[in-house]
């Protein structure tokens, strides 16, 4: 009997791999639906007598801004870990999925909706002298993106927390890997199967996929609670054996200062700021910039950008699983992060080869793996998991400033200098920078002992 309670259900690695399975579908299911009315912009903008709702691109750039404005202007990402932390994983993951749920069901609302066609939603707020006149769809799509905005986010940093509480002192790294290459995977299916589905069927069709797709996600997230309801029976049973008291597990407002207070964190968000702005910008842009820098032909030069996104689905696992055996998770960050530093300073150099723009994206590919590979495990080991989830959504709503402010400076640059050479030196900049910050995280570490170079596994 004493043997039994020792050990826990997550110990067991079928059911630990399962428990990933089961909520990396959930997180899967909300990428595919944030991205699958992109490849649809076109037939957006086709007039409705031709099928489409009429949208301008204007239109459709309020609607693709949509899914952050709850939780940037309403600060609702911050709000979702406070939740996370407060109410825990099994509540704030059927809230997520819910609310994707909700939002995706109001946007399918807009769009099938012939009421809505052919009226005009008008909002000015003269604080930040705002005019707002859309089409009567594109408004509540975007109500609903919105809605699905907070939900998406919300699961996103539950699903991290449940594999930092199942996987700690397990494959923590190669979990965490295994969970980005499905979240890559949910992307690829919505940007390869979208468009078809539209072209074959309806409109709406993509949508109404989704929205399936959402409703077994949510399912697979109810059967995770039956097993994350075990997991909270045996570590009861295990700290009364133990005479452990679990007091100090239960997140409280105030332990938001703990966070604020440790350098770890500020030194992890900024690195975030740093290396998510000189990768998912950059990717907007390289599409364009494969074409007309490199002289690509229109039809590959989308493949040839897909090369990182796609290489993150096959190699993050596998770095993920070096760290867990070997460590030198900063190592890891500091190797990586130089190789997007000498790719981004490589497209800046007068070189017009498209061999060489497919090497630096190759190399671009292996940088994007290797360094969130080792970066997400590393926040459990600096921040405490009672407010790991307000650590987390703390760190993302950082990362949206740098992530919007970035692409401008880039976008003015490529006006003025059609080469890329200053916009690409931008984001060389900002890699450099990432690895400087790298290099002081790998001093802290010697410094406070935080373990981010031991292995995950014990």
């Amino acid at each position: 009997m004493t043997e039994a309670i020792r050990h826990k259900i997550n110990d067991s690695p079928v059911v630990r791999w399962t428990v990933l399975v089961i909520v990396a579908t959930a997180m899967m299911m909300g990428y595919l639906l944030n991205d699958i009315m992109s490849p649809l912009e076109s037939m957006l903008e086709t007039p409705v007598a031709e099928g489409g709702l009429g949208w301008t691109s204007t239109d459709y750039g309020f609607f693709s801004g949509a899914g952050g404005f709850i939780n940037v202007f309403l600060l609702m990402l911050f709000f979702s870990g406070i939740i996370l932390d407060k109410m825990g994983v099994r509540f704030t993951g059927i809230l997520s999925c819910s609310l994707m749920l909700i939002g995706v069901g109001i946007k399918y609302y807009a769009i099938t909706n012939p009421s809505l066609i052919g009226e005009f939603f008008n909002f000015q707020l003269s604080i930040f002298h705002l005019n707002v006149h859309l089409p009567m769809s594109a408004a509540v799509a975007s109500l609903g993106f919105s809605i699905f905005g907070v939900g998406y986010e919300m699961c996103g940093i539950t699903v991290s927390k449940a594999m930092v509480r199942w996987f700690t002192g397990h494959e923590l790294a190669l979990a965490m890997g295994i969970q980005l290459a499905m979240a890559r995977l949910g992307t690829a299916m919505a940007l390869s199967v979208s468009a078809p589905l539209a072209r074959y069927f309806t409109l709406s069709t993509p949508v109404l996929v989704g929205l399936v797709c959402l409703l077994i996600g949510l399912i697979s997230f109810l059967v995770f609670c039956v097993l994350d309801i075990r997991l909270d029976k045996d570590e009861v049973r295990l700290q009364t054996q133990t005479k452990l008291a679990a007091d100090d597990d239960s997140f409280r407002l105030r332990d938001i200062g703990l966070i604020l207070k440790n350098p770890g964190f500020w030194l992890i968000s900024l690195f975030v700021v740093l290396f998510y702005s000189a990768v998912s910008p950059f990717l907007k842009f390289a599409t364009r910039l494969m074409i007309e820098k490199y002289s690509v032909s229109p039809d590959i030069a989308g493949f040839l950008t897909s090369i990182a996104p796609f290489g993150t689905m096959l190699m993050t696992p596998l770095f993920g699983s070096l760290y867990d055996k070997y460590g030198r998770g900063v190592t890891l960050i500091i190797i990586g992060t130089s190789m997007l530093t000498f790719v981004h300073f490589g497209f800046s150099l007068p070189i017009h080869s498209s061999a060489f723009a497919i090497f630096l994206m190759i190399v671009l590919s292996i940088g994007y793996s290797l360094t969130p590979a080792a970066l997400w495990p590393i926040v459990p080991k600096i921040i405490p998991l009672k407010c790991l989830g307000t650590a987390y959504s703390l760190v993302f709503f950082i990362q949206n400033f740098g992530r919007a402010i970035i692409p401008m400076f880039v976008g003015r640059a490529n006006e003025t200098d059609p080469s890329y050479t200053i916009g690409m030196l931008i984001f060389a900049c900002t890699g450099f920078a990432g690895v400087l910050v790298a290099v002081v995280m790998l001093y802290l570490d010697k410094k406070k002992g935080y373990g981010l170079e031991k292995p995950n596994l014990k």
